[in-house]
């Protein structure tokens, strides 16, 4: 599922080089070490570096989060692409899609239905800070990647 985005308001949280509000932000938790995870992982895979990266906890994730009141309730990832916000398991399938390559294999999951994907997904995010670990604060991301970061 997706939504649309509230444009005017994102436009004030990009930090980037251009000045322009990136197409393709990945908001994820912070302090959550599977959500860090994997944001490693897009960066290792995104050969195309369309991804930016804001914390949920950071200005930029709170800016987003308060012109888009009906995602505050979603703690670990939101992706915004383009003028669409994919949440849950949509969110991790839209991922792959934009990293392509063999990635794009998982995209079988599309088949199967929405309320079972996200169900899967909801008890992964239950017992995420238990199974992988949870962080004091928001880790800094290397300096070769900070720039794909918005803070």
């Amino acid at each position: 599922m997706w939504y649309k985005t509230n444009r005017a308001a994102m436009q004030k949280s990009s930090n980037n080089k251009e000045g322009t509000d990136p197409e393709v932000i990945l908001f994820y938790d912070g302090y959550c070490a599977l959500c860090n995870g994997a944001v490693s992982w897009i960066l290792r895979w995104d050969k195309r570096q369309r991804f930016h990266f804001a914390a949920l906890q950071s200005e930029t994730g709170e800016r987003f989060i308060n012109a888009n009141p009906e995602f505050r309730k979603i703690d670990s990832i939101i992706l915004k692409d383009h003028e669409r916000i994919y949440t849950h398991s949509s969110a991790v399938l839209r991922v792959v899609h934009i990293t392509g390559g063999l990635w794009r294999l998982f995209e079988i999951f599309w088949i199967v239905p929405k309320f079972l994907r996200d169900w899967i997904y909801r008890g992964i995010a239950k017992i995420r800070y238990r199974l992988f670990g949870k962080y004091d604060a928001c880790p800094m991301p290397p300096v070769k990647w900070r720039s794909r970061f918005l803070f």
